[in-house]
């Protein structure tokens, strides 16, 4: 055993602990309020309702925690049984190690070590979500979105790997640094090319109908310095009843999404209040802020990916041998990748602390766009309700996971 491998095993171990703990923390934190409604929220659930969300958090928590120990068996097994060099030395073989057969070699490989999580996301989908009246996809429905997402991953990730290789042919020991600018702008591009091309293949997004509605959420606009030419409704209840709306896109590009179950949940009021959130995200920069974020991060990343691939130490830790130099790139690839998740996991509760605020100044945009805090107070809390939401998190569960406020918090930042 290296130093690398000791690494990994502790980083493995070391997740898995914290997050069991996190979650059976919050499932005890959750049963101690389980037995009646807290004061502050029995003016607008019902006893049944609150007991069914309770059901629901309990369902997937243990869901997590057990999905948790089987990632971690699978991840454990990739890397210390020597399955990704298996799988490598067998497809290069076979394709070469030319630059665009390396690229559709790793993309095989990303597709094989996802094969395992696919009967997690079954269960969840018709299991869970079905016991709890949220599923409304079929198998095939679902089937054919899995294919979807894999013909999709396979067109934009074959080329982008192309490009990553390029730069380590071309740039040398400087490729990180164009490497990075190659995934930086493919992001950039992503934020308006995903809701543009990409969500039209999965959901039917259509103008909102004319009527009271619309004419309220365009005054909505106009009011707010936000000048749009059309505000889109998604058929998300093809697939779930959970209800949502989201922001996507910068600059002319720039969509406002709301679901259609939102729509059915939701009085004319509280949909504008949702809306002006989404409007005050977009005129508070959010969507910039975060993209710089995520530069950065980015950046940060490729700099310890450059640094990693000057040596063939990692890769021959990790029993990737009787490879050139140029040849370990792809291995760095696969390894970086398949073990991101262990370094990455620390980061989020800071990621999850920036969305946080962000939410929190969009509450106040919202209320002062609405002239009233009552109307967006009324959505959360309808959204909270419809969704089965943990009304009673733990405090430190919530810091760490979430990315937006819990109700009781939000409610005491609006009042």
């Amino acid at each position: 055993m290296n130093l690398f491998i000791l690494t990994f095993i502790f980083l493995l171990l070391l997740k898995v602990i914290v997050s069991t703990v996190l979650e059976m923390t919050n499932l005890r934190f959750l049963r101690n309020h389980s037995s009646k409604i807290p004061e502050c929220f029995r003016d607008f659930i019902d006893s049944n309702s609150y007991l069914k969300s309770v059901d629901y958090t309990i369902a997937k928590s243990r869901f997590s925690i057990v999905q948790e120990f089987y990632e971690a068996t699978i991840l454990g097994f990739l890397i210390l049984g020597g399955v990704l060099p298996f799988l490598f030395n067998f497809f290069s073989e076979s394709l070469g190690y030319g630059v665009w057969s390396q690229s559709l070699v790793f993309c095989l490989i990303l597709f094989l070590i996802g094969l395992p999580s696919i009967p997690f996301d079954w269960w969840s989908t018709f299991r869970i979500e079905e016991r709890f009246g949220f599923n409304k996809s079929s198998p095939k429905l679902w089937l054919s979105d899995k294919l979807k997402s894999g013909f999709i991953a396979l067109l934009l990730g074959i080329p982008i790997v192309a490009l990553l290789l390029y730069c380590v042919r071309l740039a040398g020991s400087a490729w990180w640094i164009y490497g990075f600018v190659v995934i930086y702008l493919f992001q950039l591009v992503m934020v308006v090319v995903y809701p543009m091309f990409i969500m039209p293949v999965f959901n039917k997004l259509e103008p909102i109908e004319e009527g009271n509605l619309k004419k309220r959420l365009f005054a909505l606009s106009e009011r707010t310095g936000f000048k749009t030419k059309s505000i889109l409704v998604m058929d998300g209840s093809k697939r779930s009843g959970h209800s949502n709306a989201f922001f996507a896109g910068f600059g002319s590009f720039r969509r406002i999404v709301l679901y259609d179950t939102l729509i059915e949940q939701m009085s004319e009021s509280q949909i504008e209040a949702v809306l002006a959130h989404e409007i005050g995200h977009y005129k508070l920069g959010h969507i910039p802020k975060m993209l710089l974020l995520s530069g950065v991060m980015s950046f940060s990343l490729f700099a310890l990916l450059g640094w990693l691939s000057s040596s063939s130490l990692l890769a021959h830790s990790f029993y990737f041998t009787g490879l050139s130099l140029e040849q370990l790139i792809l291995p760095i690839f696969l390894l970086f990748l398949t073990m991101g998740g262990l370094i990455s996991y620390w980061m989020s509760p800071i990621g999850s602390a920036i969305s946080r605020r962000h939410e929190y100044e969009a509450d106040a945009f919202a209320n002062q766009a609405m002239g009233d805090s009552q109307p967006l107070m009324s959505a959360l809390r309808q959204l909270h309700t419809e969704n089965l939401s943990n009304l009673t998190p733990h405090p430190l569960y919530s810091s760490f996971y979430y990315s937006h406020p819990t109700l009781m918090e939000r409610e005491a930042a609006m009042q």
